[in-house]
Order: structure tokens, then C-alpha cells, then sequence
């Protein structure tokens, strides 16, 4: 059972699972260096798209062997990263990377129409995971990164691609939270009456292949103990997998007071939605955090 990094990392090498994966614009020390331990590890061969000469430097000063990587030489940053997503589209990689460029030139050429990643329709979402010691196993939570104030249509694709990414992590059903400011159902609060609507579409079956529950507090989703003492009775308290957060706001501040205020936390984070996984890494994260996000994603892939 995989509960932590450690066990992706072995349940890969394991089943010998190897991807391709294409950095955009990868000429930055954190980005390569994340590439150059997930090549190491096995779980992925890896194509360095930007300035030749950048890369070769990066990977000198930082000893690291860029024979490791193809490199494909394109000086020009907005370019490069149109020529990694091409390529991804096109079936030459599985997962596409984040380097040093800007979000907003690698979020436009995943949402380009004709050589873009994202489908006609399709929503762009983003899903992370969490490996806090103080929990039993892996947290995986929505949306923290991409959608601000996601509607009730919204939540229900937010809720499937969360289940997806938990059970390719095998977790067969995965126990999903639908976050909110109280476990009470509290007509004053729109987060908690659609919760409770999500959470009846689970127990229907039109979000497939998990057991759902909301609203819940915070607390309670995730801690036995606040469970007891409320007298809570719910499949999914106290041991959620997955937590489905109301906006962006709850998502993030979550998400950033584990890393900044728990020691011993692990991160990983991907954008969804799209037709291959593609980590957008934030210019703060570690690259242990970055490295996990390749897992995640490699993980993913279909």
C-alpha cells in the first residue's frame, strides 16, 4: 500500500514504469536537477527543451552529467516551450514540465487550440499531494492553484479528477471529503449545501469509484480523534484520502501551511484535465517537491 514518496518511488521501480518526460524552457538548476534525479531513479528519460549552452553551463556548475537528457537547442524562451508542448501533442512525451518560464507562456501553450494539451470543453484543474507525518497516509486535495471560485459543475469534475489521481496511486476507492467551515448542514453556508449534494452524488454513483462525505470540517476530516468527540458518524471522517475544497482560497492556504509550517512535509503537485499530465512547478518549490511532482504525474499517465 502506498502511504508516502518513498513507497511511489518503489512501487515504480518495482513495476518498471519509465515515461517521457519534456521540460519547457528547462534551463534552470531546480528544474534540471529534478529531471536528472527522476532519470537516475529510472521512472522517466527526459528531453531538455531551451538554450543549448544554458543547460551545459547549469549542468556543469551543478555536476551533473547532461548526457543524462536530449537536449533540443531553442535559445528563444517562448518558442521553447510551444516546441515542448508540441511535442507532447504530438505523442513524443507523456509528461510535460514546467522549467524557468513564466506561468502564463506555459499555461497559453497548453491552452493553444491547435498544438495544446487541454481538450475542447475541457477544464484545467490542478491536484496535489501531501505526505505530512502527523497523518496516517497520503492527503491528495483540489484546487489550490487554478480555479478560483469553482461552481457546483466545477466540484463535480474537481471531485473526479482527484478520485482519478488517488486511485492511480491504487487506492481502489478512495474516501472523499468535500471541505467546508462546518460538518453541520448550515443553510447560510453554500459550501455545505453543495457538500452534502456532492456527497449524495457519490453514494448514487455519479462520481464513480470512491465513498464521499460533506460537508466536513477540516478537522474532522482528517483527525479520529475530533471525530469522537463530535460524535460523528461518517465513512469517510477521520480517514479521508481526498479533500475537495470550496475555492481556491481554503485550497491554497492549506496547501501552503503544510509546507511552511509542518517540518517533515512532502509535496507534489500536477494540472489535470489536460490529455498528459503536466507539473507546474512554482518558482519557491523545493526540488524534492518538483522531483514527487514528476512521480505524481508519471503515476497518472493512462
Amino acid at each position: 500500500m502506498i502511504t508516502s514518496f518513498n513507497d511511489v518511488y518503489a512501487e515504480l521501480k518495482e513495476k518498471g514504469i519509465c515515461k517521457k518526460l519534456v521540460v519547457a524552457w528547462g534551463v534552470d538548476e531546480h528544474s534540471i536537477e529534478a529531471a536528472y534525479k527522476a532519470v537516475e531513479k529510472g521512472f522517466v528519460t527526459a528531453t531538455l527543451v531551451g538554450d543549448a549552452k544554458l543547460i551545459a553551463d547549469t549542468c556543469a556548475k551543478n555536476g551533473m552529467d547532461v548526457n543524462k537528457f536530449e537536449v533540443i537547442d531553442n535559445p528563444n524562451e517562448l518558442k521553447a516551450v510551444a516546441q515542448a508542448v508540441q511535442m507532447v501533442h504530438d505523442g513524443q512525451g507523456d509528461v510535460l514540465m514546467k522549467g524557468l518560464c513564466s506561468t502564463d507562456k506555459f499555461l497559453r501553450a497548453i491552452l493553444n487550440k491547435e498544438t495544446g494539451l487541454l481538450p475542447a470543453k475541457g477544464l484545467l484543474s490542478h491536484v496535489g499531494v501531501i505526505e505530512n507525518p502527523h497523518y496516517h497516509k497520503l492527503i491528495f486535495m483540489t484546487d489550490m492553484a487554478v480555479i478560483p471560485l469553482p461552481d457546483f459543475r466545477q466540484k463535480v469534475k474537481l471531485a473526479n479528477f482527484v478520485v482519478n489521481i488517488a486511485r492511480s496511486f491504487g487506492i481502489e476507492k478512495p474516501k472523499v471529503a468535500f471541505i467546508a467551515a462546518s460538518e453541520q448542514m448550515l443553510d447560510s453556508m453554500p459550501a455545505c449545501i453543495e457538500a452534502a449534494m456532492l456527497a449524495k452524488m457519490c453514494d448514487r454513483g455519479q462520481i464513480k469509484g470512491c465513498i464521499g462525505d460533506g460537508p466536513l470540517a477540516l478537522d474532522v476530516a482528517i483527525d479520529k480523534e475530533s471525530v469522537e468527540i463530535k460524535k460523528l458518524v461518517s465513512p469517510v471522517a477521520g480517514d479521508a484520502d481526498c479533500l475537495v475544497f470550496p475555492n481556491i482560497e481554503s485550497g491554497n492556504v492549506f496547501w501552503k501551511t503544510n509546507s511552511k509550517m509542518s517540518d517533515g512535509v512532502r509535496q507534489a503537485g500536477i494540472l489535470v484535465g489536460t490529455t498528459a499530465p503536466c507539473v507546474l512547478a512554482s518558482r519557491a518549490d523545493t526540488v524534492d517537491t518538483k522531483l514527487n511532482s514528476i512521480a505524481e504525474a508519471v503515476m497518472s499517465v493512462k
